[in-house]
């Protein structure tokens, strides 16, 4: 009996122990998401920065420019946020020296750029011209760039302190799962430890009361010492077994203790809530409940390579990943299990023991920030694509315009140049497609009233999709009004019509919704990329044959499409997310094979009333002024000459910002200088025009381009005062667009 005290006090010293330890790493890892949350958040704030500063100075340089108080105005709103927000960072970085000494150098910068811009606004609203001039002329290019650089530098910092976080949250998990499954068989062992002891003091106790009468004084003398000691050994194994009991019930890890043949001996209320385990159950029946797979999610494990089955084949295994996708219908599991095979006093296998642990939510946060990060990679490889075939695009469009009007004499050439003229056009809506995805669109926002738009949308899709498709519509009455692009939202809903057409061929019904919802900051959490706060929802829902996941997976990217060859493009959909996310927004799809899709798209509310859409302008005159071409694209180049030349005006054109620079400085003069924004030789349209108007001031700046950066355009929206003609144009764009600026 002392020696079974001995053993009994060292197990429960080592469990002790154990549960400390277990504790300790289950603190340290809550530590670990509370510090991979803080670098998320400094993160955002950091993103959330930058536009603010952009907006500062584009606002602070368009109000000297224009003396228009809409931008003093816009400049006061941005100023004011700036330097709170940087103090809100400071004190996020507080603990990491290099971070806190890059934001705090920052917010000096920014400071004084803020004093020289408060001067430079308030000089402008004086008349002080020379004093604007001067303050101008003092502009810290250098202060501007270090700022960038250090936002980027804390960037940087803080990513590498995310990856070593997460490294290190990995490493303590699995030693937290080892530490559990060790827990699991010492309890095993004191268990049976315990049991024995029990069995031999009663059969002690029976060999004593069958000793003669002879002996029957010292058998009730050694009876009652036996009981005394019984008792206190009772008495200590329910102690004991409480603790055990308690401390295996309240793992957050589902514990299964399984025999030879599949029976469960042992389980947790963790296995009942996470592997829906129920008293009775075997392990056969437990795999009839999902179909497992291994940790691609696609792969399906085999029997024999189960946990169970490895650990009843004596395999001893840490942190396998599987999969299970229950056969009910509800959301997968991701889990990581490990196993030990059980042994009797012969070596020989008894059992196993598995754990298991639900890493779902992580892997579900992972998987979110792959898709936002490889919809981002392919963004701007479109981008980059659609600006160099805009070129082309717009060479072709405007030739075949002139080639049409040429050959009136001619119809039989004349149609197969109509016939250039739609193809070019059709690619022409590939390609806005292909920026509305890759987000370099500029939008024209304004406040939209959400539900007459979709009044306005049904009445148009009901003779397009047919009559064997029901539109309804559930439009809450107080929905707000939202600040977007009216057409680029009716393309959108077009598209998610279609589509959802397409999804129910035998006919079905589609359903157009509108409320106002609050994304909180656990929705923000769960969802990279979302700002937590007011939205309005609009939804589109069909009732047709929904997509498995894999599909889902793959549907806002440009060209993925389930239709057959010559049906669809692929591209309705990721335009769809490009203008929602280009609006500051966010868009959700939930469909379940069988029963239909839902998207839903949320949108930012906006301040004020609606606005109306602005009228389209009338047919421009022809002029005689003289206008400099800057277009790095030959062709492109001398295709405008030539329009322009057309529409009697006088044209000089070089290739690049350099080659214009020299021109300028020759004191040629000129009317309008006409630039595309991507250029070659490191100095974009926008640079260019910046240091023509410091030696022409008042120069008039029509801008181009196959697609748009934050050169121009600040959060989807042109810069105020910007004019730009988006590649392809044609003769008569152009011609309206020239004598805008010019009469501007």
């Amino acid at each position: 009996m002392p020696s079974q005290r001995i053993i009994l006090g060292i197990g429960l010293a080592i469990l002790l122990v154990i549960g400390a330890a277990s504790i300790g790493l289950d603190l340290k890892s809550r530590s670990d998401t509370a510090s991979v949350d803080r670098a998320l958040g400094i993160l955002s704030k950091i993103s959330d920065m930058r536009p603010l500063l952009r907006r500062t100075e584009s606002a602070a340089r368009a109000f000297a420019i224009s003396g228009d108080q809409e931008f003093a105005r816009e400049y006061r709103e941005a100023s004011d946020a700036i330097l709170p927000a940087l103090a809100v960072l400071i004190d996020a970085v507080r603990d990491n020296p290099t971070e806190k000494q890059l934001i705090e150098e920052t917010n000096t910068l920014v400071e004084r750029q803020i004093a020289i811009n408060g001067e430079l606004i308030r000089h402008r609203t004086a008349g002080d011209s020379a004093a604007v001039a001067a303050l101008v002329a003092q502009e810290d290019r250098a202060a501007t760039a270090t700022i960038a650089r250090n936002l980027e530098k804390a960037v940087a910092e803080e990513r590498r302190l995310l990856a070593a976080r997460r490294a290190e949250s990995e490493t303590n998990g699995r030693f937290l799962l080892a530490i559990d499954l060790a827990g699991v068989v010492l309890i095993l062992v004191l268990a049976t430890v315990l049991t024995l002891s029990a069995r031999r003091s009663r059969r002690e106790l029976q060999d004593s009361l069958s000793a003669t009468k002879a002996t029957n004084e010292a058998l009730e003398a050694a009876v009652a010492e036996r009981t005394e000691h019984l008792v206190a050994a009772h008495e200590e194994l329910r102690l004991s077994a409480a603790v055990l009991r308690s401390t295996f019930h309240s793992m957050a890890e589902a514990v299964l203790v399984i025999g030879t043949k599949g029976d469960v001996l042992l389980s947790n209320p963790a296995a009942e809530k996470m592997l829906r385990y129920q008293p009775g159950m075997t392990v056969e029946h437990l795999r009839s409940l999902s179909a497992a797979f291994h940790a691609d999610g696609i792969t399906p494990t085999l029997v024999h390579d189960m946990p169970a089955s490895r650990a009843l084949r004596g395999e001893s295994f840490d942190a396998t990943e599987i999969v299970l996708r229950p056969v009910s219908g509800e959301p997968p599991l991701h889990l990581v299990v490990s196993g030990r095979p059980l042994r009797d006093a012969t070596g020989a296998i008894s059992g196993a023991a598995l754990v298991y642990h639900d890493i779902t939510a992580s892997r579900e946060t992972e998987q979110k920030l792959l898709q936002s990060q490889k919809l981002d990679a392919i963004g701007k490889l479109t981008g980059g694509v659609a600006h160099d075939f805009n070129n082309m695009l717009t060479v072709i469009t405007g030739t075949t315009e002139t080639l049409v009007t040429g050959l009136a004499h001619e119809p039989a050439l004349q149609k197969t140049a109509e016939l250039i003229d739609q193809a070019a056009e059709r690619c022409s809506e590939l390609i806005q497609h292909l920026l509305a995805f890759a987000r370099r669109q500029p939008l024209q926002p304004r406040n939209v009233d959400i539900n007459a738009t979709v009044l306005d949308i049904c009445k148009l899709l009901r003779p397009t999709l047919g009559e064997q498709i029901e539109v309804n519509s559930i439009l809450e009455q107080e929905t707000a009004i939202a600040h977007i692009d009216a057409s680029q939202l009716a393309n959108s809903l077009l598209n998610m019509a279609i589509n959802a057409r397409d999804a129910m061929p035998n006919g079905g019904k589609l359903l157009l919704e509108t409320r106002n919802v609050v994304l909180d900051e656990a929705y923000a959490q769960a969802n990279p990329g979302v700002k937590p706060g007011p939205y309005v929802m609009l939804a589109v829902s069909d009732n047709g044959t929904g997509m498995p996941q894999d599909v889902l997976d793959k549907v806002f990217e440009p060209f993925f499409t389930t239709k057959e060859i010559g049906k669809g493009s692929g591209l309705g959909l990721s335009m769809v997310y490009g203008f929602v996310k280009q609006s500051g927004g966010h868009i959700r799809i939930y469909s379940e094979v069988g029963h239909g899709t839902t998207i839903k798209l949320y949108l930012p509310p906006a301040r004020g009333g609606v606005e109306t859409a602005p009228a389209a302008a009338a047919a421009l005159p022809q002029g005689n002024e003289t206008i400099m071409v800057v277009e790095d694209d030959a062709l492109v180049r001398n295709f405008v000459t030539t329009q322009l030349q057309g529409l009697g005006y006088r044209t000089v054109a070089v290739a690049n910002g350099p080659a214009a620079m020299r021109v300028v400085e020759s004191g040629q003069p000129f009317d309008l200088l006409f630039t595309d924004v991507i250029m070659p030789g490191g100095m974009t349209g926008r640079d260019l025009a910046d240091k023509v108007l410091k030696l022409r001031p008042g120069i008039k700046v029509l801008y181009t381009s196959g697609y748009t950066d934050n050169a121009i355009v600040h959060q989807g929206r042109l810069d105020p005062g910007v004019l730009l003609l988006t590649k392809p144009y044609r003769k008569s764009q152009l011609a309206n667009m020239v004598r805008r600026a010019l009469s501007g």
